[in-house]
Protein backbone atom coordinates (compact mmCIF):
# COMPACT_ATOMS: atom_id res chain seq x y z
CA UNK A 1 0.00 0.00 0.00
CA UNK A 2 1.26 3.39 -1.31
CA UNK A 3 0.68 6.04 1.31
CA UNK A 4 0.22 9.88 -0.79
CA UNK A 5 1.51 12.36 0.50
CA UNK A 6 -0.35 15.45 1.90
CA UNK A 7 -0.84 17.47 -0.78
CA UNK A 8 -2.30 14.79 -3.00
CA UNK A 9 -5.41 14.36 -0.58
CA UNK A 10 -7.88 16.15 1.68
CA UNK A 11 -6.50 14.60 4.69
CA UNK A 12 -3.62 12.92 6.62
CA UNK A 13 -6.32 9.69 6.24
CA UNK A 14 -7.03 9.55 2.56
CA UNK A 15 -4.66 7.01 0.80
CA UNK A 16 -4.54 5.04 -2.33
CA UNK A 17 -4.88 1.37 -2.57
CA UNK A 18 -1.78 0.57 -5.16
CA UNK A 19 -2.25 -3.53 -4.15
CA UNK A 20 -5.95 -4.07 -4.45
CA UNK A 21 -7.58 -7.81 -4.16
CA UNK A 22 -10.20 -8.68 -6.64
CA UNK A 23 -13.16 -9.94 -5.08
CA UNK A 24 -14.73 -10.52 -9.06
CA UNK A 25 -12.96 -10.83 -12.25
CA UNK A 26 -14.14 -7.85 -13.58
CA UNK A 27 -12.62 -4.40 -13.22
CA UNK A 28 -14.41 -0.90 -14.32
CA UNK A 29 -12.10 1.88 -14.70
CA UNK A 30 -14.20 5.42 -14.05
CA UNK A 31 -11.74 8.44 -14.71
CA UNK A 32 -12.45 11.61 -13.30
CA UNK A 33 -11.92 15.45 -12.82
CA UNK A 34 -11.70 16.75 -9.76
CA UNK A 35 -14.94 19.62 -9.83
CA UNK A 36 -13.36 22.51 -9.53
CA UNK A 37 -14.61 25.45 -11.17
CA UNK A 38 -13.29 26.79 -14.29
CA UNK A 39 -11.59 23.32 -14.56
CA UNK A 40 -14.20 20.92 -16.07
CA UNK A 41 -16.27 20.74 -19.17
CA UNK A 42 -14.13 23.81 -20.39
CA UNK A 43 -15.53 23.70 -24.21
CA UNK A 44 -18.94 23.57 -22.95
CA UNK A 45 -18.37 26.52 -20.60
CA UNK A 46 -17.93 28.52 -23.39
CA UNK A 47 -21.44 28.35 -24.19
CA UNK A 48 -23.00 28.31 -20.57
CA UNK A 49 -20.37 29.75 -18.58
CA UNK A 50 -18.22 28.42 -15.80
CA UNK A 51 -20.60 28.41 -12.97
CA UNK A 52 -23.24 26.01 -15.47
CA UNK A 53 -20.62 23.65 -16.73
CA UNK A 54 -19.44 22.61 -13.34
CA UNK A 55 -23.18 22.21 -11.82
CA UNK A 56 -23.77 19.72 -14.98
CA UNK A 57 -20.50 18.05 -14.50
CA UNK A 58 -21.38 17.57 -10.77
CA UNK A 59 -24.85 16.43 -12.28
CA UNK A 60 -22.76 14.29 -14.65
CA UNK A 61 -21.26 12.70 -11.53
CA UNK A 62 -23.73 11.83 -9.80
CA UNK A 63 -25.44 10.01 -12.84
CA UNK A 64 -22.52 7.90 -13.28
CA UNK A 65 -22.08 7.09 -9.62
CA UNK A 66 -26.12 5.72 -10.32
CA UNK A 67 -25.20 3.57 -13.31
CA UNK A 68 -22.12 2.23 -11.63
CA UNK A 69 -23.12 1.52 -8.15
CA UNK A 70 -25.12 -1.35 -8.35
CA UNK A 71 -22.97 -3.35 -10.66
CA UNK A 72 -21.47 -7.00 -9.33
CA UNK A 73 -17.70 -6.26 -10.04
CA UNK A 74 -15.26 -4.06 -8.60
CA UNK A 75 -15.52 -0.22 -9.39
CA UNK A 76 -11.96 2.02 -9.53
CA UNK A 77 -12.15 5.60 -9.65
CA UNK A 78 -8.88 7.18 -11.04
CA UNK A 79 -9.13 11.13 -9.82
CA UNK A 80 -7.18 14.06 -12.27
CA UNK A 81 -5.88 15.42 -8.76
CA UNK A 82 -6.13 14.67 -5.56
CA UNK A 83 -8.31 11.89 -3.86
CA UNK A 84 -11.17 13.20 -1.98
CA UNK A 85 -12.39 11.53 0.88
CA UNK A 86 -16.61 11.70 1.50
CA UNK A 87 -17.36 12.36 -2.05
CA UNK A 88 -20.17 11.53 -4.64
CA UNK A 89 -17.77 8.49 -5.01
CA UNK A 90 -18.75 5.83 -1.80
CA UNK A 91 -15.23 4.35 -0.08
CA UNK A 92 -17.58 1.29 0.45
CA UNK A 93 -18.45 0.73 -3.37
CA UNK A 94 -15.11 2.55 -5.34
CA UNK A 95 -11.77 2.14 -4.82
CA UNK A 96 -9.68 5.70 -4.91
CA UNK A 97 -7.01 6.02 -7.31
CA UNK A 98 -4.91 8.59 -8.62
CA UNK A 99 -4.38 8.88 -12.48
CA UNK A 100 -0.48 8.64 -13.48
CA UNK A 101 0.93 9.32 -16.32
CA UNK A 102 1.96 12.37 -18.89
CA UNK A 103 -0.98 11.97 -21.09
CA UNK A 104 -4.12 10.55 -21.26
CA UNK A 105 -2.80 7.31 -23.12
CA UNK A 106 -0.23 6.68 -20.67
CA UNK A 107 -3.04 7.23 -17.73
CA UNK A 108 -5.25 4.74 -19.54
CA UNK A 109 -2.58 2.38 -19.96
CA UNK A 110 -1.64 2.76 -16.38
CA UNK A 111 -4.69 2.30 -15.21
CA UNK A 112 -5.12 -1.17 -17.51
CA UNK A 113 -1.67 -2.38 -16.86
CA UNK A 114 -2.68 -2.36 -12.95
CA UNK A 115 -5.95 -3.72 -13.34
CA UNK A 116 -4.54 -6.92 -15.37
CA UNK A 117 -1.34 -7.08 -12.82
CA UNK A 118 -3.98 -7.39 -10.29
CA UNK A 119 -5.27 -10.58 -11.56
CA UNK A 120 -8.49 -9.04 -13.30
CA UNK A 121 -9.67 -10.69 -16.52
CA UNK A 122 -11.99 -7.98 -17.90
CA UNK A 123 -11.60 -4.74 -17.60
CA UNK A 124 -13.46 -1.42 -19.50
CA UNK A 125 -12.93 2.09 -18.27
CA UNK A 126 -15.23 5.50 -19.49
CA UNK A 127 -15.19 8.46 -18.25
CA UNK A 128 -17.32 10.17 -15.59
CA UNK A 129 -19.66 12.44 -18.24
CA UNK A 130 -21.55 10.09 -20.20
CA UNK A 131 -25.36 11.16 -19.96
CA UNK A 132 -26.52 9.09 -22.66
CA UNK A 133 -24.94 5.73 -20.29
CA UNK A 134 -26.62 3.44 -18.62
CA UNK A 135 -26.09 0.10 -15.86
CA UNK A 136 -27.73 -2.13 -19.09
CA UNK A 137 -25.02 -0.62 -21.12
CA UNK A 138 -22.15 -1.64 -19.05
CA UNK A 139 -23.26 -4.95 -18.08
CA UNK A 140 -23.77 -5.92 -22.31
CA UNK A 141 -20.07 -4.03 -22.80
CA UNK A 142 -18.61 -6.89 -20.18
CA UNK A 143 -20.98 -9.11 -21.50
CA UNK A 144 -19.14 -8.57 -24.72
CA UNK A 145 -16.08 -9.72 -23.65
CA UNK A 146 -16.92 -13.46 -23.52
CA UNK A 147 -16.86 -13.42 -27.15
CA UNK A 148 -14.71 -10.88 -27.70
CA UNK A 149 -11.16 -9.45 -26.61
CA UNK A 150 -11.84 -5.46 -27.30
CA UNK A 151 -15.13 -3.59 -26.83
CA UNK A 152 -14.90 -0.29 -27.83
CA UNK A 153 -18.07 2.11 -27.82
CA UNK A 154 -17.81 5.00 -30.57
CA UNK A 155 -18.43 8.52 -29.45
CA UNK A 156 -20.50 10.74 -32.08
CA UNK A 157 -17.49 13.34 -32.17
CA UNK A 158 -14.57 10.74 -33.50
CA UNK A 159 -13.52 9.62 -29.79
CA UNK A 160 -14.85 6.41 -27.58
CA UNK A 161 -16.71 6.76 -24.87
CA UNK A 162 -16.26 2.51 -23.13
CA UNK A 163 -13.01 0.83 -24.03
CA UNK A 164 -12.59 -2.87 -22.90
CA UNK A 165 -10.46 -5.58 -23.42
CA UNK A 166 -9.34 -8.96 -21.94
CA UNK A 167 -5.36 -8.06 -22.00
CA UNK A 168 -3.42 -4.73 -22.17
CA UNK A 169 -2.52 -3.69 -26.28
CA UNK A 170 -0.10 -0.92 -25.15
CA UNK A 171 -0.54 0.63 -28.98
CA UNK A 172 -4.14 1.56 -28.09
CA UNK A 173 -2.80 3.98 -25.59
CA UNK A 174 0.51 5.49 -28.12
CA UNK A 175 -0.05 7.84 -31.08
CA UNK A 176 -3.78 9.64 -30.65
CA UNK A 177 -4.06 12.89 -30.50
CA UNK A 178 -6.39 13.05 -27.90
CA UNK A 179 -9.36 14.68 -27.75
CA UNK A 180 -9.80 15.15 -31.43
CA UNK A 181 -11.98 13.50 -34.23
CA UNK A 182 -8.97 11.00 -35.19
CA UNK A 183 -8.65 8.80 -31.45
CA UNK A 184 -11.66 6.35 -32.63
CA UNK A 185 -10.72 6.26 -36.44
CA UNK A 186 -7.17 5.48 -34.89
CA UNK A 187 -8.00 3.00 -32.16
CA UNK A 188 -9.76 0.45 -34.54
CA UNK A 189 -6.85 0.60 -36.71
CA UNK A 190 -4.62 -0.69 -34.08
CA UNK A 191 -7.48 -3.03 -33.46
CA UNK A 192 -7.91 -4.36 -36.60
CA UNK A 193 -6.27 -7.86 -36.44
CA UNK A 194 -7.97 -8.45 -33.60
CA UNK A 195 -11.63 -9.40 -31.84
CA UNK A 196 -13.46 -6.56 -31.16
CA UNK A 197 -17.48 -5.57 -30.62
CA UNK A 198 -18.72 -1.94 -30.99
CA UNK A 199 -21.32 -0.62 -29.08
CA UNK A 200 -23.88 1.66 -30.55
CA UNK A 201 -22.72 4.96 -31.38
CA UNK A 202 -23.47 7.88 -28.36
CA UNK A 203 -23.32 11.53 -27.82
CA UNK A 204 -20.75 12.73 -25.01
CA UNK A 205 -21.19 15.85 -23.23
CA UNK A 206 -18.59 18.63 -24.75
CA UNK A 207 -20.37 21.33 -26.07
CA UNK A 208 -23.91 22.98 -25.42
CA UNK A 209 -25.21 21.99 -28.55
CA UNK A 210 -24.56 18.71 -26.74
CA UNK A 211 -27.09 19.47 -24.25
CA UNK A 212 -29.50 21.91 -26.01
CA UNK A 213 -33.05 20.88 -25.58
CA UNK A 214 -32.13 17.79 -23.07
CA UNK A 215 -34.76 18.69 -19.89
CA UNK A 216 -32.50 17.06 -17.78
CA UNK A 217 -29.99 19.91 -18.46
CA UNK A 218 -32.05 22.89 -18.39
CA UNK A 219 -32.26 23.28 -14.21
CA UNK A 220 -28.45 23.94 -14.45
CA UNK A 221 -28.48 26.53 -17.84
CA UNK A 222 -28.52 30.51 -17.23
CA UNK A 223 -31.82 31.96 -17.88
CA UNK A 224 -31.01 33.23 -21.28
CA UNK A 225 -30.79 29.36 -22.73
CA UNK A 226 -33.84 28.01 -21.14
Amino acid sequence: MGLLSKKDTDSEKDFETEFHFPTSDKALLIFTRNPELGKVKTRLAGGVGDAAALEIYKFLLQHTVSITQNLSLDKQVFYSEKIRASDYWDENTFSKKLQHGDDLGARMQKAFSTAFASGYKKAIIIGSDMYDLSQKDLEEAFSALDDHDFVVGPAEDGGYYLLGMTFLKPELFSNKTWGTETVLKDTLADLSSESVKLLETRNDVDYYEDIKGIEAFKPFLPEHLK
